[in-house]
């Protein structure tokens, strides 16, 4: 990412868009996982893209495998996503945690609900690919309403799946979404 294309995306991102980054991004740590949320609109893509380019890093993200087809899987694949295929019974959480095992840089963020739609109980997936590939998880909040990018301290996850969940419901508790009504 050049330092033009930086700019304009934080032109975009910042003044024509009123949005901030909180937090830091952890660009000492070269593989974690990402998990952003609340995933509610088409728009958090182009959002996340601006914040990606504004710091100058590498993110790559899922989409269902649908988004991939023509006529616009080119842009997906150009913008750094990967397609999944859901229809399927892959194992994906290994799929994943190979990749990192293969990769000395690795940065993938992924939607914690899965959907855009209304969910009442958050994916796991993060948590298991975190664990196989023993790299850290970094929260990122996208919160329309305050106009904020908000990110979190990366952290690695421990056993207790229950309390990490706690701990990743507690961090998006109050931020809203592109569509409030889907918000935690």
């Amino acid at each position: 990412m050049g330092k033009i294309s930086s700019a304009i995306s934080k032109f975009l991102l910042c003044k024509v868009w009123g949005f901030k980054i909180k937090g830091n991004y952890a660009f000492d740590i070269p593989k974690k996982v990402l998990i952003a949320a609340p995933h509610t609109s088409a728009w958090d893509l182009p959002l996340g893209i601006l914040t990606r380019n504004v710091l100058r890093t590498k993110i790559q993200f899922v989409g269902k495998a649908t988004l991939f087809k023509p006529p616009f899987g080119w842009f997906f694949r150009a913008v750094g996503g990967v397609p999944v295929d859901r229809t399927k019974n892959n194992n994906f959480v290994d799929g994943v945690a190979e990749i990192y095992e293969n990769r000395d840089d690795f940065n993938f963020c992924l939607a914690v609900e899965g959907t855009r739609k209304k969910v009442y109980k958050l994916k796991t997936g993060f948590y298991y690919i975190a664990r196989k590939a023993n790299v850290p998880v970094q929260m990122i909040g996208l919160d329309y309403k305050n106009k904020q990018i908000i990110f979190s301290e990366p952290f690695y996850v421990s056993d207790n799946m229950e309390l990490e969940m706690r701990k990743v419901e507690d961090f998006f508790r109050g931020i809203v979404g592109k569509v409030e009504a889907y918000s935690f």
